[in-house]
């Protein structure tokens, strides 16, 4: 990771419902967040007004997080799309291989980096079954094939949760970005969580990740701006 500022590897989740909400996190934790991530609920409702919005007050980079998967042609003039707004990062899903992977090419060397979304931290083992996967493939086995089909193919890394950071790093090498959600801060209080495969902040950057990012124990914080800086010293040991 080429960075020296533990901030700029702590994405802050805009997980809230409108432009309004989410520009006064922005204000809040502008300076202590390195990027922040827009979700597909945000974006639906306010569009590329939101992007310019986050520009507008904060210095920080831009995680698309669309989880774009349709066929390789639509795919692609989504890319083209994202990279006129300026964010540093999108995600595309994995599920179909290498064509939709392979999409990445369409924006290389634009500054728009795109991550392949290997298996949600939200998916558990019985989850997997229901979904046709063979009992002798976890989680695991199943994110490194899809993260080595996404390296092959031109992206420029993945989203994996914590438990499957090391296996990624140790199968792809470095300059390969790792992406890890679902983080839980040993001291974050989080009711009704729908995370699964879950990690501490400094377990995920031990572990290999490049960049973490963090909603609901720094949104649902007494005091977000203070937990946000709390998660950026403990990465910074």
């Amino acid at each position: 990771m080429n960075t020296t500022n533990p901030q700029d590897r702590l994405i802050f989740a805009l997980d809230v419902p409108d432009k309004k909400e989410a520009e006064h996190y922005v204000k809040m934790l502008e300076g202590v967040v390195g990027c922040f991530k827009i979700g597909l609920e945000l974006f639906i409702r306010e569009g590329p007004d939101v992007v310019k919005m986050v520009q507008d007050h904060s210095s920080a980079n831009i995680f698309l997080d669309l989880k774009l998967h349709d066929i390789p042609t639509t795919v692609r003039g989504a890319l083209r799309s994202a990279e006129k707004l300026g964010v540093r990062y999108i995600t595309i899903h994995s599920t179909e291989g290498e064509t939709i992977l392979e999409t990445a090419d369409e924006v290389k060397g634009s500054g728009l980096e795109v991550l392949a979304v290997t298996v949600l931290t939200s998916t558990s083992v019985s989850s997997l079954a229901s979904l046709g996967i063979r009992d002798d493939i976890n989680a695991a086995v199943l994110v490194l094939d899809r993260a080595v089909r996404a390296q092959n193919s031109g992206c420029a890394g993945v989203i994996c949760s914590g438990e499957e950071a090391k296996l990624v790093r140790q199968k792809c090498g470095e300059g390969f970005k790792i992406v890890v959600p679902g983080i839980r801060p040993r001291w974050a209080d989080v009711t009704g969580d729908d995370q699964n495969r879950i990690a501490t902040p400094s377990q995920a950057i031990e572990d290999g990740a490049d960049l973490i990012v963090v909603g609901r124990p720094i949104r649902d914080a007494n005091d977000p701006r203070e937990a946000a800086q709390k998660i950026v010293d403990e990465i910074s040991l």
